[in-house]
């Protein structure tokens, strides 16, 4: 599997030629350099309705024809906007696709989209491609961030570690050990200055803290192969 870092929370899978997105925030990314119009996607995903996880969505959407899949009332936001294919399991909830399946689990957070619509922030756990990866979302570290692992075999977690609107680098190792994922990727920092991280301090810290896990480092559109 293919798996590329977009900025932000944005996440891109592939696996023989099929394409997942979450959160895809590319148009007014300031750290990206990608068009939305140019971007693939066959399932689109969305942990929660803050501009800068709903971002193109609707656009790579309607252009596309991607399934989107999201928290019930953000669903309901995206039927809404005139897509059709979309589908809107509750936290806990499992919807499948072609190709996989997507869990929805509890981030600590909040989510208000840009229309003042509220719905629940989740953290998402992806088995696609032949893996399990697990995408904390927007969060703060909290102790059940350990049950996925209980129920599913990761391969891979990302981690926020931008701080301020989210667990900071230092809570981050931490939720590192708790998820327990051989691989975990930081992600949601340095695209603002009040989300100011060091990546790669982080990833020490983790090799030093935490036996058997290691932190891999991605710059925007890098591509890491799982």
């Amino acid at each position: 599997m293919k798996i590329q870092w977009l900025g932000q929370a944005g996440i891109r899978l592939e696996d023989e030629g099929r394409v997942v997105l979450i959160d895809p925030w590319i148009d007014e990314n300031p750290v990206s350099n990608l068009n939305w119009k140019d971007v693939k996607a066959d399932v689109i995903i969305l942990t929660h309705g803050h501009f800068d996880h709903v971002g193109d969505a609707v656009n790579i959407a309607k252009r596309t024809g991607a399934k989107v899949i999201a928290q019930t009332e953000l669903s309901y936001e995206m039927e809404a906007e005139g897509l059709t294919d979309v589908v809107g399991p509750g936290i806990g909830g499992t919807a499948e696709f072609e190709g996989g399946w997507v869990k929805l689990v509890q981030a600590v957070h909040s989510s208000v989209s840009q229309k003042g619509n509220v719905s629940a922030p989740a953290g998402v756990i992806v088995h696609f491609g032949g893996k399990t990866i697990y995408d904390l979302g927007d969060t703060a570290l909290f102790s059940d961030l350990a049950l996925p692992q209980k129920r599913y075999h990761l391969d891979l977690a990302f981690i926020p570690i931008g701080g301020f609107y989210t667990m900071d680098q230092v809570d981050a190792v931490e939720a590192a050990r708790l998820v327990g994922a051989p691989i975990v990727i930081p992600f949601h920092y340095n695209t603002f200055p009040l989300i100011k991280a060091n990546p790669e301090q982080f990833a020490r810290d983790v090799s030093e803290q935490i036996p058997g896990v290691k932190a891999e480092v991605l710059k925007v559109e890098d591509t890491f192969i799982l």
